[in-house]
């Protein structure tokens, strides 16, 4: 699958940013097969029955990101982290919908399927998503780079575009990050 031209869609987001609403209705259709994609990388370790599917995901984030105010959307990789964001939060929102209808919601989310991630069983998004904001506590860029590398699909080279910062240092510190939520979904999950 070929991917959107850079520039293009850097531009339409500059020109979205100062107000063109036409903007971000063009940038949709550019950059839409590859927001699918990223859906249906987060949908396949959902329960079967989930009602949401990859389109249906999409939509709801781009709905998302309309409703709001503009963005400063520097460039492409920006604008898939923060897709990739919305649609982490549209999931996570879903599956404490359904666990507070029902005790065990079956929403699961397959970490080792996931880029590289060393955890060997599935871990209950709910409980993910909360550790990962433990991980902001303690160290924010830690848990911005396994929001873009894990839940955005982005490379280390694209999340380092976006955080400004080194290949080198994103490696490094997804390392880490990778570690410590290895070891504390280990242990919340002891009685």
């Amino acid at each position: 699958m070929l991917q959107p031209p850079s520039n293009a869609v850097t531009q339409l987001l500059n020109r979205w940013t100062r107000g063109d609403e036409q903007a971000l209705h063009d940038l949709a259709p550019i950059v839409y097969e590859e927001l699918r994609r990223l859906a249906h990388y987060y949908l396949r370790s959902e329960r079967p029955e989930h009602t949401l599917d990859s389109g249906a995901l999409v939509h709801e984030a781009y709905l998302r990101l309309i409703g709001g105010q503009p963005v400063e959307l520097q460039n492409r990789d920006h604008f898939f982290a923060v897709a990739s964001r919305l649609m982490r939060q549209i999931l996570v929102d879903y599956a404490r919908n359904r666990k507070a209808t029902k005790r065990d919601g079956g929403c699961r989310v397959t970490l080792s399927h996931a880029m590289d991630v060393p955890i060997a069983r599935d871990e209950d998004l709910v409980t993910l998503d909360q550790a990962l904001e433990e991980l902001a506590h303690i160290d924010e860029r830690q848990a911005r780079i396994v929001e873009l590398k894990f839940f955005g699909g982005l490379s280390s080279s694209s999340a380092a575009s976006v955080l400004n910062i080194s290949r080198a240092t994103v490696d490094r510190e997804w390392a880490v990050a990778r570690l410590w939520l290895h070891r504390h979904l280990r242990t919340s999950e002891q009685p």
